[in-house]
């Protein structure tokens, strides 16, 4: 039986999911908000089962990337018997702010 990783978020994750979460409860209420979040858990859950499904992002630092809905990215990568999310990264941004992962 395979068993989950456990999820782990850095400091700027979880910053981010919060910008995320206050933009969408402003702009769109918490019908929007509340559908995010739980794709969010749905795509965390799939990370904890199946951590390397997704393509690698930067080979250097072990970055996979998960496209989480059209407008954000889940950047993570395995630690051990961890799966740490990296960051929560709005596509909509300057991509030059990526460079951080590289």
């Amino acid at each position: 039986m395979k068993l989950n990783k456990k999820i782990i978020w850095s400091p700027d994750a979880k910053e981010d999911l919060e910008n995320i979460t206050d933009y969408l409860m402003f702009q769109w209420g918490i019908e929007v908000t509340a559908k995010f979040l739980f794709h969010t858990d749905k795509i965390i859950v799939q990370l904890a089962k199946n951590p390397k499904q997704y393509p690698i992002f930067s080979c250097q630092k072990r970055i996979r990337k998960c496209v989480l809905t059209k407008q954000n990215t889940i950047f993570y990568r395995l630690k051990d018997e961890k799966v740490e999310i990296v960051r929560i990264f709005d596509t909509r941004q300057n991509p030059a702010k990526l460079q951080i992962l590289y």
